[in-house]
């Protein structure tokens, strides 16, 4: 069977879904969705891995041995603060992988696009192979990529509005002229989103709030695993352009025409 593996940096994935780890509703019902999606890398903000006492849960004992951790720089508002997160993930948790998040607006969480390429600029000379999540700015992922991002990360739409793909055209773009993974994220509210992400061409879609707040996240996981496998598939079969105008899929009148041939040579 054709191997499809999705390729970041040095490392494969059999699966081409990242799960975020944020809004479920217990640590339990996180990993059976993670599982259940068969995604092997998962997400977590920093300020989460950060924050465990001896009294509390540890979120990293509910992330399957399998998968990828890729801590994130969720909640710093500036190139200076990502830096410092980044360096310290590095230290406690032994890897140099890390989703680069910087958004100081509170309401629209938005990536700032300066600090995140001055961010990436710093981080990928510091050893880091950093995924930056930003704006569907065409001109924005190039220069990331550039720079040394192993892939980028640009949005659909804000965070946790599930409202799908509002900037199709400039995704476009971004896939087609990107020589490393685009990772669609943010913003997918269902499992036609990210298969219309895949049909497109991304490499794989980063999903979180549409899976924790379903009213079954277990299940939903495993759709949205679906729909990014079927997305896939399509995009590599080929998919074919649309027409203006209807086209038979089989003669329409060649019968007619031939019993009219018998009938006139009666």
């Amino acid at each position: 069977m054709y191997k499809d593996n999705l390729k970041i940096a040095d490392r494969e994935f059999s699966s081409r879904l990242i799960i975020g780890t944020g809004k479920f509703a217990s640590n339990d019902i996180m990993k059976q969705s993670i599982i259940a999606s068969g995604s092997q890398m998962v997400t977590t903000a920093l300020k989460r891995l950060g924050t465990e006492d001896s009294a509390s849960e540890n979120i990293l004992d509910f992330i399957p041995k399998e998968c990828m951790l890729l801590p994130n720089t969720s909640g710093v508002r500036d190139a200076k603060e990502a830096v410092f997160a980044a360096k310290m993930s590095r230290e406690l948790y032994k890897t140099d992988w890390i989703k680069l998040e910087i958004h100081p607006d509170a309401k629209f969480l938005l990536p700032d696009v300066k600090e995140t390429l001055l961010a990436t600029e710093i981080l990928v000379k510091e050893g880091f192979k950093v995924m930056p999540y930003i704006m569907p700015d065409p001109t924005a992922c190039k220069q990331l990529e550039e720079m040394g991002a192993v892939a980028v990360m640009p949005l659909a739409s804000p965070i946790g509005t599930n409202k799908g793909i509002k900037c199709k055209d400039m995704l476009q773009i971004i896939i087609e002229q990107s020589e490393v993974p685009v990772i669609v994220d943010a913003g997918l509210g269902s499992p036609k989103d990210a298969c219309e992400a895949m049909e497109m061409g991304a490499a794989a879609c980063m999903v979180n709030t549409a899976i924790a707040i379903a009213t079954d996240s277990i299940t939903m996981a495993e759709a949205f695993a679906l729909g990014i496998e079927a997305g896939r598939k399509a995009f590599l079969s080929g998919i074919p352009s649309t027409n203006h105008f209807a086209i038979a899929t089989s003669p329409l009148t060649s019968f007619l025409d031939k019993e009219q041939e018998n009938v006139d040579m009666l």
